[in-house]
């Protein structure tokens, strides 16, 4: 019986079936569709999962996304569509790499992206270099994101499904990367790719998502900080921005720019928001809504994948806020309007319409109003 939907391009020139396919399976869904879409084209498919942790509770449990449970699904798929898989150990890169640097990140006071070094790292660094020593004509992954042939060459855009787009995640891909990557899923919605899953018979088809976080299976981000770092829970000042010192707290792990709730500081007239933490001095400045407003940012960095564009952007500060209209003058972001939630250690991914241009990391930001403290 012939599939009900159409083949998505994996972008290579020549017959297919004179093609090497490497797949970067963690078991769950959409990067098990992508594998199985690839094994139809006729081309010589290979599954690879990283192991990249094994912490405790994590391995039984599903959408945990490389370990335990997700690994074996990646095999039972690979069985299933008839490709050979692999399995690589990268535990302690990616302990060393992103689970190290996420407890450094909240220990200095900033807000860590993992998702981001991780496809720095192990998926795009140590990935690449495996898929090209199997001889592959390129990697493909379950990525919610499109590659589209442009004039100068390979260019990153956002994902069909506005939804699923995970473009802010890949914005430090670099332009050798995206030649060599594939995003067959782009043009996708999810809700299409399950269909795909149950129509090919793949036991992942109903399988939950992955959480953002995969090495955090519970959501409690201070005890890996703490497991890592036993000093995270050292206690400080609250102060407000006029200089007050309104509480006390018991570790700077426990707070992130713009948090509102678990302030244990009652009593206040007006809501109060984080608007900055400093490290060295272990106190969190708290202050109104409106000292969150930032004019600009310091990027560090920078990944440009815009080759000479220089026309009007957009900037994205967070994985789930709209992109806004913004101008990037050497390593400054100069917001047009005041924005808000924008924190050290995040992103900032630019765009121009669909096409991401690059990023960079948010070193500092600069106050719309001035602060006292």
């Amino acid at each position: 019986m012939q599939p009900q939907f159409q083949l998505p391009q994996f972008q290579l020139s020549g017959p297919l079936a004179q093609r090497r396919i490497v797949v970067a399976m963690s078991g769950g869904v959409d990067s098990s569709v992508v594998a199985a879409l690839a094994a139809k084209t006729g081309a010589e498919v290979i599954g690879v999962t990283l192991q990249l942790y094994d912490h405790g509770a994590a391995v039984g449990r599903t959408g945990s996304c490389c370990a335990g449970q997700d690994i074996r699904d990646a095999r039972a798929v690979a069985d299933r569509i008839g490709i050979a898989h692999y399995v690589f150990d990268y535990e302690t890169a990616f302990r060393d790499s992103v689970i190290a640097d996420f407890a450094d990140e909240y220990m200095a006071g900033r807000t860590p992206i993992p998702c981001v070094k991780c496809n720095m790292g192990v998926k795009f660094t140590d990935l690449f270099q495996i898929a090209r020593d199997l001889g592959a004509d390129c990697l493909a992954t379950g990525h919610y994101v499109q590659r589209v042939e442009g004039a100068h060459g390979a260019e990153l855009h956002r994902a069909a499904d506005p939804a699923r787009d995970q473009s802010y995640f890949l914005f430090a891909t670099t332009q050798a990367q995206l030649d060599y990557l594939r995003f067959p899923l782009g043009g996708l919605p999810k809700p299409q790719v399950r269909e795909i899953a149950a129509e090919l018979g793949l036991s992942v088809a109903l399988k939950p998502d992955s959480q953002d976080i995969c090495f955090v299976p519970d959501g409690d981000y201070a005890k890996i900080v703490r497991k890592l770092r036993p000093d995270a829970d050292e206690g400080g000042d609250i102060v407000h921005i006029d200089g007050r010192v309104l509480g006390r707290h018991k570790g700077m792990i426990h707070f992130t720019v713009g948090q509102r709730k678990g302030l244990d500081i009652g009593g206040q007239p007006d809501p109060l928001y984080v608007v900055r933490l400093d490290a060295a001095a272990k106190r969190v400045i708290v202050g109104p809504k409106a000292a969150l407003a930032v004019s600009g940012a310091v990027l560090s960095d920078i990944n440009w994948l815009g080759g000479d564009f220089t026309g009007p952007l957009t900037a994205k500060v967070r994985s789930m806020a709209k992109p806004v209209p913004a101008r990037l003058d050497g390593d400054r972001l100069l917001f047009d309007a005041p924005e808000y939630g924008v924190a050290p250690g995040q992103a900032a991914v630019l765009y121009a319409g669909e096409r991401v241009l690059g990023g960079g990391w948010i070193a500092s930001t600069q106050a719309a109003m001035a602060e006292a403290a």
